[in-house]
């Protein structure tokens, strides 16, 4: 991706480059040299707000993301731990469930969500299980009647930590902010040619060094764009490290 993300970025500025170049001759020489330097700080000062206009979605993206996983972890460790409240085969049956949703998360559910095609309408059937399961128990006094309570608030919990992250697992930049991001871009490059049109090393410089800032911004929301996807999204660790082990 960074070798993309630059690559294109330095051919169309010294696309750009080339073309005003080649344009800044006689009367367009004099055109180009009226647009006035202190354009440049306001279009600067704009690209940034567009970079933390758009970054601010992203990073809260992969922060909502990051909660719901630990959330949804927090609420199945609960589970396991109070499943120890009703022990034998109610017990086992808890813990199994958990397992198994926890197994049908990391294998089904996050390679759909890094495709961002997660979809609601496919039900946690473990979890759903899980719950009746706890809401049929006859508890025998009042620790296991706490502890059931604590079971179904748990389950719910977990249950509403599903459905965040697979909203949260639809969400990325569009392609209207994409859009005016660029084109913005290719404008602060074009007068930034047209201010230093008469002298082309320091075009070129002045070029080179904001094209690399357009690439590393570029890049920086690209990697952060989808928080299931890529090698810096959100994994399923936490919900791994609290995935009972199986009794059979």
């Amino acid at each position: 991706m960074a070798l993309a993300v630059f690559s294109i970025t330095y051919l169309v500025a010294g696309a750009i480059f080339w073309v005003v170049m080649a344009l800044a001759a006689g009367e367009r020489a004099r055109m180009f040299k009226g647009v006035s330097p202190g354009m440049l700080p306001p279009l600067g000062i704009i690209f940034g707000l567009f970079v933390a206009f758009i970054a601010a979605q992203v990073w809260g993206d992969i922060d909502r993301a990051n909660a719901a996983v630990n959330r949804e972890a927090s609420a199945l460790r609960t589970v396991v731990l109070l499943a120890a409240s009703f022990p034998g085969e109610s017990e086992a049956q808890l813990r199994e469930l958990t397992r198994r949703h926890i197994e049908e998360a990391v294998h089904n559910e996050w390679p759909l969500m890094a495709q961002q095609s997660a979809s609601l309408r496919v039900l946690p059937l473990s979890l759903g299980e899980a719950l009746q399961l706890t809401l049929a128990l006859a508890p025998q006094g009042d620790g296991q009647v706490s502890a059931q309570r604590e079971l179904v608030t748990a389950l719910e919990n977990a249950m509403d930590a599903r459905r965040q992250r697979l909203i949260v697992s639809r969400s990325s930049v569009n392609g209207v902010k994409w859009s005016c991001l660029f084109l913005h871009a290719i404008c602060t490059l074009t007068a930034i040619a047209f201010v230093h049109c008469d002298n082309r090393a320091a075009a070129g410089i002045a070029m080179g060094l904001f094209a690399t800032g357009i690439a590393v911004s570029i890049l920086l929301i690209a990697a952060h764009n989808r928080p299931f996807s890529g090698n810096l999204a959100v994994k399923p660790d936490l919900l791994q490290q609290v995935m009972p082990e199986s009794r059979n």
